[in-house]
């Protein structure tokens, strides 16, 4: 095996960049991306390894929003989240609130 190089894969629809690691094993290529575990797969030459990661990347990341998507609506359906919008009414009422203008300023 050849020394391990990184390189970095951007989705352009969720515009993110990801840290991809590749290698030469024999023949082929092997390649990952740390930060989304799912994401392995083997190639026969680097150019085919990262057009494969790159779709996969976008696979799984479209599958987690999916995923996340579903939790919410469920949440929001069982009243997981009810809590939270009494708190904010609560605080709204009492003053405790900041327009987005002033948010803003503070960023």
């Amino acid at each position: 095996m050849e020394k391990i190089k990184t390189i970095e894969i951007h989705d352009k629809i969720f515009e993110e960049t990801y840290t991809a690691h590749v290698e030469k094993n024999g023949r082929s290529w092997l390649g990952w991306i740390p930060e989304v575990p799912k994401v392995k797969c083997e190639e026969p030459t680097e150019k085919a390894l990262l057009k494969t990661l790159e779709n996969k990347l976008h696979e799984a990341l479209v599958a987690e929003e999916e995923a996340w998507e579903k939790k919410f609506e469920a949440d929001v359906k069982a009243g997981r989240l009810d809590h939270l919008a009494e708190k904010a009414v609560k605080n709204y009422r009492d003053g405790k609130y900041r327009s987005i203008e002033e948010l803003q300023k503070l960023l």
